[in-house]
């Protein structure tokens, strides 16, 4: 028997006996689910997954990034928050050197008493295609590595009955499905790299299989990445991104019931709220949607996006009853730059820029940003359509380099990350706004750390 058929089936007997867990603990409330195995005619009952996994659930705090954060001046006002974990390669499974795996993660949130453990999914193969800091271990082709290696290790120790009374939030392949929309074909923006994950399928065929994999443990809920606004808000972007997520779901028999919502601004900087301007304004009988910072997006800001991409996602075919999760970590945009009022009406340009919050240079830029702050902390049901504000992205944790690092992670060196860079088709050719002296992504950077605290809205 070959090893991916051995993990298999360790996997299916894991799960059952966490099924027999979740139901005796439930009440016997069961719905119907489709095998991950394949097999057309084989079903399995599962828990009935609750509506808002984070509703009345205590959050796991990761004990590394937190002791980090409280050992900087000020950190401990929110070393307590939850994180994201990242498992953005397959050591991470089993944790490397003295970091934790996934089951001392797991084992630690049993210990703290908590209900609910927030994952990042992340290793796809040629991962990143138009990101070079973020890239990932696995080239191109390697699909069968990502499902056998990475994807079912993690499904098979998230079915251990041990954990089944966790509830498991995966953020499911960030910055993945929308790159083969904006970055492909005859656009400017397009990369080499992209084409190549649009023509191969790896990304939909990976994101299909994760969804199925981890769909299948009933208490696992799987939200998939949906960009942000400044990158998907666009008439071109916008309905075709809702119909590449469309196709992973369903991808080899998948199905959207395998998906319980979607996040935006993962790990990106898009404000939360424009409240100094509005879509729908005008000045001097010009659109705000006419200014060079909106620039014909249908959004401005991410709560309004993640509101509207969620209709456009149910109208595509995901259930009624999906919910989205935004990442607040880094997009409160406080301190001293941060507009007290709307900007002057000379012109649109004038209303806009003097009123944003936003203090980007270009929405384009995402590597670690200058003047970015802490957002809006973890929150259950903020608003309409919105299952949490949520800490995915780590403060503190490098977007990139800002000069080429070896390391053993196969992440490069992107321009972006460097603050002397002029720009390319993907930020107007603007700079690139970054902040100096980064290390590597997901390594410690104290600098930005401290920045997100004095920046940060609703400050500390």
């Amino acid at each position: 028997m070959s090893r991916t058929h051995t993990r298999h089936r360790r996997s299916r007997t894991l799960f059952l006996a966490a099924l027999a867990t979740v139901l005796a603990t439930s009440g016997g409330t069961a719905l119907a689910v489709g095998d991950s195995s394949g097999g057309s005619a084989a079903t399995r009952a599962a828990a009935a997954r609750v509506d808002n996994p984070y509703a009345g659930a205590k959050p796991y705090v990761n004990p590394e990034w937190s002791a980090k954060a409280a050992a900087e001046p000020g950190g401990s006002a929110i070393a307590k928050q939850p994180t994201g974990v990242w498992l953005d390669r397959i050591a991470a499974i089993e944790g490397s050197g003295d970091s934790m795996g996934l089951r001392d993660h797991l084992d630690a949130a049993l210990q703290q008493g908590a209900g609910v453990v927030q994952l990042v999914i992340y290793n796809l193969p040629g991962r990143d295609c138009a990101a070079l800091a973020s890239n990932g271990e696995l080239g191109p082709t390697e699909i069968g590595k990502y499902q056998s290696d990475y994807i079912d290790p993690i499904a098979a120790i998230l079915a251990d009955s041990k954990y089944a009374n966790l509830r498991i939030v995966t953020t499911v392949e960030i910055d993945s499905l929308p790159n083969l929309v904006t970055n492909t074909g005859g656009r400017p923006t397009a990369t080499p790299e992209c084409d190549v994950m649009k023509a191969n399928g790896n990304y939909v065929k990976g994101v299909g299989y994760a969804l199925r994999k981890l769909g299948a443990v009933p208490n696992v809920y799987n939200y998939v990445d949906a960009g942000h606004h400044g990158w998907i808000g666009w008439d071109d972007n916008f309905a075709a991104s809702a119909q590449v997520m469309y196709q992973a779901a369903t991808a080899d028999g998948g199905s959207v019931d395998n998906v319980h919502g979607f996040i935006t601004n993962t790990a990106n900087y898009s404000a939360l709220k424009e409240n100094n301007f509005k879509i729908g304004d005008n000045v001097n009988g010009r659109s705000v949607r006419e200014s060079t910072w909106v620039d014909w997006n249908r959004s401005v800001d991410e709560l309004s996006f993640a509101q509207s991409f969620r209709n456009q996602l149910v109208s595509t075919g995901f259930s009624s009853g999906i919910g989205m999760l935004i990442d607040t970590s880094r997009n409160g945009w406080g301190g001293t730059a941060r507009p007290a009022g709307p900007g002057a009406t000379t012109d649109v340009n004038t209303y806009v820029e003097g009123g944003r919050y936003d203090r980007r240079i270009h929405i384009g830029n995402w590597c670690n940003q200058s003047g970015a702050g802490l957002g809006e902390r973890p929150r259950t049901a903020p608003e309409a359509g919105i299952d949490a504000y949520v800490w995915i992205k780590p403060p503190g944790e490098s977007d990139g380099s800002s000069k080429e690092i070896p390391n053993d992670e196969g992440k490069g060196f992107d321009r972006m990350c460097d603050p002397t860079y002029g720009g390319n088709p993907r930020n107007g050719y603007n700079l690139s706004g970054a902040l100096p002296d980064a290390p590597v992504s997901g390594k410690w950077f104290s600098a930005q750390f401290r920045e997100l605290l004095k920046n940060a809205y609703p400050a500390l």
